[in-house]
């Protein structure tokens, strides 16, 4: 880790002006800067230091929603009483992220930022290709272990696959990025890799998230994150799913379903398909099972990742059903 300057911001306007300089970064909760500047992804020039920020630790409830401020904690947001009721998938995404000591440290917008786990990434002293920290490079993953890598939303250029949980909730319902003068759909701000990898946001030089808001609704409520992984605790999904339902006066029939996939793709992924295909349906095992088959519709295998392909529906086809039985829904 090489020296660097530390500045303390007063504003979010001061932030943002600091931000624009050449090597400078962001520091909130710090665990994913710190960690990036251990294995040498990161060599920040200016430390920009925003945890003194008024209001941004803010978490909000209301009969509209949610507003969850940047600077707000993982762990306060998980067991914040409102967002666990009217928003529990957000809340368990939360709880089933990092390990104690990190969610007591991280904040929402750095865990919106967090990086990819790709070993190929991470390791610039073994592998020096990679498109992500040296555009046009290549990826040294294409042709490597592949196990952990994304199959939807992938390029030539990239399939490494988004860590987070939190993102994989917050794209099933519909939460928007506060980006200070703009506002950005979850689903927008992260973008596929496409010929460039090294662009994940929509997030540009100088702008600071300041918050996540939530709009509220049934399927909201009605909501679970199911996360399967390698061992139950500080591991990343090999595949998860953000479900939330919502039924028809008869108690049966679908209103409103979301699904948001984690795991698997280069982004949050949001399976529309999934959705369009039950809403209006009386849910039983086997619609589910089918419907929840189009959310791999033109994934693509890189070998040793070729078991997400049918991981993955099954993974929204428990969480679905077991949604649905909780709520007296199955057929």
């Amino acid at each position: 880790m090489r020296d660097f300057s530390y500045l303390r911001a007063t504003s979010v306007d001061e932030a943002g002006r600091l931000a624009q300089q050449a090597g400078a970064m962001l520091l909130a909760g710090g665990t994913t800067l710190l960690d990036l500047a251990k294995c040498g992804v990161t060599n920040p020039e200016t430390v920009v230091d925003i945890t003194h920020l008024a209001g941004l630790d803010m978490i909000k409830v209301d009969v509209t929603g949610a507003t969850i401020g940047a600077l707000a904690k993982m762990s306060d947001v998980a067991d914040h009483k409102d967002i666990r009721d009217a928003f529990p998938a957000v809340s368990e995404s939360l709880s089933l992220a990092a390990s104690a000591q990190l969610r007591n440290m991280a904040t929402i917008g750095g865990n919106l930022l967090q990086r990819t786990r790709c070993s190929y990434f991470r390791e610039p002293g073994v592998f020096a290709a990679c498109n992500k920290r040296n555009p046009d490079s290549g990826c040294s993953a294409i042709g490597g272990v592949t196990r952990n890598h994304a199959v939807l939303g992938t390029s030539e250029a990239c399939i490494a696959s988004y860590p987070g949980d939190l993102a994989v909730a917050l794209v099933a319902f519909d939460a928007v990025v506060e980006l200070g003068s703009r506002k950005v759909a979850v689903d927008d701000f992260f973008l596929i890799p496409g010929d460039t990898p090294d662009k994940e946001t929509a997030l540009e030089r100088g702008e600071i998230i300041t918050a996540i808001t939530i709009p509220a609704s049934t399927a909201a409520r009605n909501s679970t994150y199911l996360k399967v992984r390698d061992r139950q605790s500080y591991e990343f999904a090999a595949a998860s799913a953000a479900v939330g339902l919502e039924f028809e006066a008869d108690g049966k029939t679908v209103r409103d379903i979301r699904v948001g996939l984690g795991g698997v793709a280069t982004k949050p992924w949001r399976a529309r398909a999934v959705e369009k295909a039950l809403i209006g349906k009386v849910l039983d095992t086997q619609s589910v099972e089918k419907a929840s088959r189009l959310a791999v519709e033109g994934a693509v295998s890189s070998g040793g990742n070729h078991y997400k392909i049918e991981l993955a529906p099954r993974v929204i086809t428990r969480a679905i059903l077991t949604m649905a039985q909780n709520m007296g829904a199955l057929a």
